[in-house]
């Protein structure tokens, strides 16, 4: 275990040698806003470390310095929560990446693929899970827990190594790039508190309700950060819903709702979200925000969806990929309405050559769905010959 400055720095210098690292992190949030990193792990193919970021003393920059090393490939699983906490406390994103979960459903092995199932399938080992929901803060950690965490990133060596060469030899690689450049975007990480309404369910109708809805979860959006808590400690999302559907407008009005706890109207952050509302509220009424409007499929869109639903899930088993990494639902229910204009994943790169040409051939019967021989397959049609026109002939 790595506890010192010093002894993590001599480990990321051997590390930064390598062409990869594979990593993993355990942490905890149940009580906070923000993850409690607990232990980083972090292999190379020749060397493994943990590292105690719990550590009196410890600068975590020689790990962070590691990691923005774009010489140094760097290999997670179900990447996003890791590079979460990186990005938090590092303010950076590692690169390049490598996610293996992602490469797996490219190479075929289903969606969303746990970890011990790769393993599994890969290596032919199975993890002992025991250890998995553990509370990784305590300390010290019994040898059990370190062997558990340490094989977070040993196997995670062969399965990268095992996904990486199947990509190359299958030359889809470059499927993985629209997935990579998500998970290296900072804005995938750092939702700004004013957009943290996105997240919410719609549950209003009018403008004026949906203004308050923003209001609100900005400010509690805020509050959790600062205070470092999770959002639901602060004001539950049923409570958002309904003050937006209310909207009181004092301290009288807002201790009547059903969802506030008694007594909170009159604490300091009743008086926040007394002020949000108003604040909303005053907003001139051509500014307030547009409700979206359910999507209303055109007549016979549905059963055009149906099909493709049929046309995608031939196409993934052909392949070998994951249904779920070239289309989902939305994608196809776009693709049904709009056609070429769909502006959808699937109907740009290796997914349009794969499945976006055939979809539009569905829908505009050029390519039919038969049952052949107990088999359900997905055939072109040929084009009808056309008859050349009879020459026209004058007597001379």
């Amino acid at each position: 275990m790595i506890e010192t400055t010093a002894e993590l720095k001599a480990a990321c210098d051997i590390f930064a040698k390598s062409d990869f690292v594979t990593v993993d992190t355990e942490f905890l949030r149940e009580s906070t806003f923000w993850p409690q990193l607990c232990l980083i792990q972090i292999a190379s193919p020749d060397h493994e470390a943990l590292i105690d970021p719990l550590a009196k003393g410890l600068d975590l920059q020689p790990f962070f310095d590691l990691m923005s090393d774009t010489s140094v490939v760097k290999v997670f699983h179900a990447a996003r929560q890791d590079l979460e906490i990186i990005h938090h406390l590092g303010g950076i994103i590692p690169h390049p990446l490598f996610d293996t979960q992602v490469a797996a459903m490219v190479c075929g092995f289903g969606d969303s693929v746990s970890y011990d199932q790769l393993v599994q399938k890969i290596t032919g080992k199975q993890i002992d899970k025991s250890s998995r929901f553990t509370d990784w803060s305590h300390r010290p950690l019994s040898q059990k827990q370190l062997d558990y965490a340490l094989a977070d990133v040993t196997h995670l060596r062969d399965i990268y190594a095992s996904l990486k060469a199947e990509l190359e030899r299958e030359g889809r690689a470059h499927w993985l790039e629209d997935e990579m450049a998500v998970l290296e975007t900072p804005e995938t990480y750092d939702l700004h508190p004013d957009d943290a309404w996105t997240r919410m369910k719609m549950r209003v109708r009018k403008p004026s309700e949906l203004a308050v809805l923003m209001k609100v979860t900005a400010w509690r959006e805020r509050e959790a950060r600062n205070r470092d808590v999770p959002r639901g400690r602060i004001l539950k999302d049923d409570a958002i819903y309904e003050i937006a559907q209310q909207q009181p407008r004092d301290a009288e009005a807002l201790g009547k709702l059903r969802t506030v706890p008694r007594g909170w109207e009159r604490s300091a952050s009743g008086a926040a979200i007394i002020a949000a509302v108003n604040e909303a509220l005053a907003i001139p009424k051509e500014e307030l925000p547009k409700i979206a409007k359910p999507y209303q499929p055109n007549e016979g869109t549905q059963s055009a969806v149906e099909l493709l639903k049929v046309l995608l899930k031939l196409t993934a088993e052909r392949e070998g990929v994951a249904a779920k990494i070239i289309a989902n639902t939305d994608d196809l229910e776009k693709i049904a309405s709009e056609g070429e204009k769909a502006d959808v994943a699937a109907m740009h790169g290796w997914r349009k050559e794969l499945f976006g040409d055939r979809a539009l051939k569905l829908i505009d019967g050029q390519l039919v769905i038969k049952f052949v021989n107990r088999k359900i397959e997905a055939v072109e049609l040929e084009a009808p010959a056309v008859e050349p026109e009879a020459s026209e002939s004058s007597e001379a």
